[in-house]
Order: C-alpha cells, then sequence, then structure tokens
C-alpha cells in the first residue's frame, strides 16, 4: 500500500512530469515522419472511424423499429453537430495550443490552457442542456422532424443527447489534449471503450428492454458517460505530460479568447455542418418524402464515417506540425504535410471504391423500403467519386488553424459546406428536383477541392521564407531549441 502511494507520488513529481515532457519533445522533433504520423494517425483514424460506426450502429438498430425511428436519429445529426461544434471548438482549439507550447517546452502554460478549456466546455455543455430542453419542441421542427411520427421519436432521443452534452464537450477537450501531446493511443482506448458499450446495449435495450428509440437514446447517454470517465482516469493517473488541475483554471479573458479564436475554424465547420444536414432533410423532404428524409440521413452518416478517416489522419498530423513549426524544424513540417496528403489520399481512395462497389449492400442492411434504397445507393455512389479529394480541403485549413493564421484557417473551414455545400442544397434541388439533392455533396467537395489548391501552395511558399530567415540568422532550429531547453 506504501510503496504503490510512494510510486503514484512519483508519476506526479515534476521531476516525473519533466521527464516525460523532455522524452515526449524529442521523440515528436526526432522521430522519421512516416513512421511518426502514421503511429499517431492510426490509432487516432481508428478512434474517428470507432466513433462513425456507433452512429451507424444507432442508425441501423433504429431502422428495425421504423422509417419514422430511422428519420428521427438522421434529423437529430443536426443537434449532434451543434454540441460537437462547442466541444471541437474547444477541444481543437486547446490542442493546437498545446502543441505549440509543448514545442517551445512550456508545459505550465499547456496545463493552464487544457484546465481553462476543461472547465470552459462543462459550463457550455451545461447551457446547451438547459436551454436545448427548455425549447425542445421548436428547436426539434426546425431541425426537420415535421411529421408526427418522426417528431415523437426525436422528442425521445433528442431529451437524453441533450443531457449528455456536458460530459461530451468536456470529453472533446481530453481527446484532443492527448492527441496534441501525442498520446494518441489513450485518446483512441477512451473512444473505443464507449463505442463498445453503446453498440452492446443498443440490441439490449431497443429490443430486449423493449425501450425502441428511447433505447438507443439511453445507449448512448451512458457510452458517453463511460467514455468520459476512461479519459480522465488517463489524466487523473499521471500518464499524460499536460495535468488538469483546478488551480491551472485561469481567470484571464485573453486564455480563453485566444482558445475560441483558434478553435473558431472548427466551430465554423461543425455549425455548418449542422446547417447541411438541416438544409438537406427538408430538401429531401420536400422532393423524396420520409423515405428520402432516411435514406439520405444513412448516406450522411456513410460519409461521416469516410470524413472520420480523413480527419483522424489529419489529427495525427497536427501535433506533429505543432511541436516541428514552433521547433523551427520547417524541413519536418514540409515532410509531414506532404505524407500526410498522400497517405491520406490513398487510404480515401481505396475505401471510395470499396463503398461504390457494396453500395446496395450498404443500404438494404438498414431495412430501408425499396425506394429509398436506390435513393441512397446513387447518392452514396456520387459522393464515393469525390471522396479522394477531402484530405486537400482539410489538410489545408488544419494547418492553417495549427500554425496560427485564423483568418485563412476560418475562411477554408467554412468553404466546403458554407460556400458550395448550402448554395448546392439550396439550388440544385430545384432545378434538378430529387437528383440535385443527391448530388450536392459530390459537388461541394470538388469545388472545395479546387479552392483548396492555392492556399496549400501559399502555405509552401511561406515555408520557404520561414527557411531563409531561420538560416539568415544562423539558427537551426530543434537542435538548438532543444539544447537551451534541457
Amino acid at each position: 500500500m506504501a510503496e504503490s502511494i510512494k510510486e503514484k507520488r512519483g508519476l506526479h513529481s515534476e521531476e516525473a512530469i519533466a521527464e516525460r515532457e523532455r522524452k515526449q519533445f524529442v521523440k515528436m522533433t526526432k522521430t522519421p515522419i512516416s513512421r511518426l504520423i502514421i503511429g499517431l494517425g492510426i490509432p487516432t483514424t481508428l478512434s474517428m472511424m470507432v466513433t462513425s460506426l456507433y452512429n451507424l450502429a444507432d442508425t441501423y438498430f433504429v431502422s428495425s423499429v421504423s422509417e419514422a425511428a430511422t428519420a428521427a436519429v438522421n434529423n437529430l445529426l443536426a443537434l449532434m453537430s451543434i454540441i460537437q461544434a462547442i466541444g471541437f471548438t474547444y477541444g481543437m482549439g486547446s490542442g493546437s495550443i498545446v502543441s505549440k507550447l509543448l514545442g517551445k517546452r512550456d508545459r505550465e502554460g499547456a496545463d493552464r490552457v487544457a484546465s481553462s478549456s476543461f472547465f470552459i466546455a462543462a459550463v457550455s455543455g451545461v447551457l446547451i442542456a438547459v436551454f436545448g430542453l427548455m425549447f425542445l419542441t421548436p428547436l426539434l421542427r426546425l431541425l426537420g422532424s415535421i411529421e408526427e411520427e418522426v417528431f415523437l421519436c426525436s422528442q425521445k432521443y433528442g431529451y437524453f443527447i441533450l443531457l449528455a452534452a456536458p460530459i461530451m464537450c468536456m470529453s472533446f477537450v481530453m481527446n484532443n489534449v492527448l492527441r496534441a501531446e501525442g498520446k494518441a493511443v489513450l485518446s483512441m482506448i477512451g473512444l473505443i471503450v464507449g463505442a463498445v458499450i453503446n453498440v452492446v446495449l443498443d440490441p439490449i435495450l431497443i429490443f430486449g428492454a423493449g425501450m425502441g428509440v428511447t433505447g438507443a437514446a439511453v445507449a448512448t447517454f451512458v457510452s458517453q458517460i463511460l467514455s468520459f470517465l476512461v479519459l480522465l482516469t488517463m489524466f487523473l493517473s499521471g500518464r499524460t505530460v499536460v495535468r488538469l488541475r483546478f488551480r491551472a483554471i485561469s481567470l484571464r479573458l485573453t486564455v480563453y479568447g485566444d482558445v475560441i479564436a483558434t478553435g473558431f475554424p472548427s466551430f465554423c465547420r461543425q455549425i455548418l455542418a449542422s446547417l447541411c444536414t438541416v438544409f438537406l432533410s427538408r430538401a429531401a423532404y420536400t422532393h423524396g418524402g420520409q423515405a428520402a428524409q432516411a435514406a439520405l440521413g444513412v448516406v450522411q452518416k456513410m460519409f461521416m464515417l469516410a470524413f472520420s478517416i480523413s480527419l483522424g489522419v489529419g489529427q495525427g498530423y497536427q501535433p506533429v506540425l505543432g511541436y516541428n513549426y514552433n521547433a523551427k524544424r520547417f524541413d519536418r513540417v514540409r515532410s509531414a504535410y506532404l505524407f500526410t496528403l498522400t497517405f491520406s489520399t490513398l487510404v480515401m481512395i481505396g475505401f471510395a471504391v470499396i463503398c461504390a462497389i457494396i453500395a446496395p449492400n450498404i443500404m438494404a442492411a438498414f431495412s430501408l423500403s425499396e425506394a429509398a434504397t436506390e435513393m441512397g445507393t446513387l447518392t452514396l455512389r456520387l459522393q464515393c467519386i469525390c471522396m479522394p479529394l477531402l484530405p486537400t480541403n482539410f489538410m489545408a485549413g488544419l494547418t492553417y488553424q495549427v500554425v496560427g493564421n485564423k483568418a485563412i484557417a476560418s475562411l477554408l473551414s467554412i468553404s466546403r459546406q458554407g460556400l458550395f455545400y448550402i448554395p448546392a442544397v439550396l439550388i440544385l434541388p430545384n432545378l434538378m428536383g430529387i437528383f440535385g439533392v443527391e448530388c450536392c455533396q459530390a459537388v461541394s467537395d470538388l469545388f472545395a477541392f479546387v479552392f483548396s489548391i492555392p492556399f496549400t501552395f501559399a502555405f509552401f511558399r511561406t515555408l520557404r521564407k520561414e527557411e531563409k530567415r531561420l538560416e539568415d540568422s544562423c539558427i537551426y532550429g530543434v537542435d538548438v531549441v532543444y539544447k537551451e531547453n534541457i
């Protein structure tokens, strides 16, 4: 007993934490780029895929209840996106800043940013839950639950999603801080535990307990709590470089402003995703009824699975970029960018080909009507055409976000959905009917890809200028930084 207490104190001692931080710095700035990004990207990608898969699992099991229940769960994707928008704002904002601070060897600053973000995420989550439950009926109508049967199912599901909002927001912060310090495996464990619990509980509560769509909501609620507890344990058990401490919570508004400004591109991306879901749901209902709503909702979740792969690889790249950019290892930044873009594009090509081939089988698995299955199959195949283009846009936005160019990062984050998707979903269905609804995602992804290319080249020009400035000042980045700070 005494030895275990002593051992625990040792894990939390300043010397032990400083040593972990030193080793992590060396790992992030010395390990070969390909091995480092794959090592960080695979667990992050698996985490994102698992999250998307258990969203699909909800839809799969609920689809056996009724088509109205399927439409309801799909409509609430917009509500999930709103919660994720808040969580990602604090999560990606704090993660980007933490990786930069660790690259500068400022561990105290990293603790302050992480602890403050965790606190404000909890407060924001409580506010979402309170106001969401107060105005639940108009909120659900706004999100597309128009038919009474769909609305009743949405009401049951939405109640528990809102209750879980504070937990979800805090979990986003912990996930991103873990990834930012290069502990992607620990982040993956937390997400996988939640996903497995969700998938196990779904059939038990939906069918075994006869709870229907309420059972799916309860399963999601319980899984979010357990995932949160696992992630929190990672920080409390001394396995991390960054610490969540009450006394590290900042009273300075500038800390919160910096986190929000850095995470604002993620906020834009998620809020626009929520708006896109609402517009798509309404367009699908207008041109194809409840069957189109159900079909397009399933396709959206399959597309989220594809996007999660791109996002996962990108988030494996994020801490590598943060550490090395601030350690002035611009050669490693360039290599990391090119390797990640090439690797994620090849992965997306493979996923798109497989998905296009088995599209009818995927849609048939969700107990949809024949008309809904046909609409979903065509929509999914159209989206597969442009799936390999996703990484280019996402990589450009993430890069500018991490290096601190908030204006360009925000512009790139809103381009795909705000500049292209929303106009497409408002214009194309009126011109081409249901086919316009089916192809709007593919059209927007094509335009977003073209839009991001000039910004990609501009970043490489900036790197060349930074390298030239570094050479002129006779400083050689990591070796100097490391020796000065050891």
